[in-house]
């Protein structure tokens, strides 16, 4: 199924994004957290938020993405979108995406445009994390937190948003199967919280 938003000028995107993410999100793009918490992690789970950037590029819409520090404590190594914990300094979950966005990767929050939000996901390690969607217009520099950051790329947002690059996967932890979704892309493996988020957002602009 091909999304109007592919067959926009690139002046009307924006807008047609505005407007979807503003309207209740279907069934199917809630409650996609699969339950599973990691041992130690049980509990009233932490609010978090990233950043889900949309740049604008003459070739279309890139979704901006960055690779994990090995040596981190949770999720070392994986694709994520930048973000992280709030704050109580943070005015809005809103807000703590651009922070954390600032921080991770030096995006200045004064060049985001805030689309919107997705519903809630809840991590395996125990954050209940927001999807803020936000528009992003070149040029652009970015400065990556060398403790954090391994590697800031993009990836065509039509590629994510496919539901036949959208898989299902799973890996067993001793005798526990953990389902989850996962997007392969070249030579990347997104999987995890970052592909079920793309899912969410694939599902809510194509109210399904």
């Amino acid at each position: 199924m091909t999304l109007p938003l592919f067959r926009l000028p690139a002046a009307a995107r924006r807008d047609w994004l505005r407007e979807a993410l503003t309207r209740p999100p279907p069934a199917s793009a809630k409650n996609l957290s699969d339950g599973f918490r990691l041992p130690g992690r049980q509990g009233e789970p932490t609010p978090a938020a990233v950043l889900v950037p949309l740049v604008d590029r003459p070739a279309g819409l890139q979704v901006l993405l960055t690779q994990r520090t090995a040596h981190l404590s949770d999720h070392a190594g994986q694709i994520s979108f930048p973000g992280g914990r709030a704050e109580p300094s943070d005015p809005s979950l809103a807000a703590t995406a651009l922070r954390e966005t600032e921080e991770e990767v030096g995006l200045p929050a004064a060049t985001v445009s805030v689309l919107g939000c997705l519903p809630d996901y809840e991590t395996v390690t125990g954050f209940r994390v927001t999807p803020v969607v936000g528009w992003v217009d070149p040029p652009f520099t970015l400065r990556p937190d060398p403790f954090e950051v391994a590697d800031v790329f993009e990836v065509p947002l039509d590629f994510l948003l496919d539901p036949a690059h959208q898989q299902r996967h799973f890996r067993m932890l001793g005798e526990t199967r953990r389902d989850y979704w996962a997007i392969p892309w070249k030579d990347r493996y997104i999987w995890g919280a970052t592909a079920a988020m793309l899912v969410i957002l694939a599902r809510t602009l194509r109210g399904e």
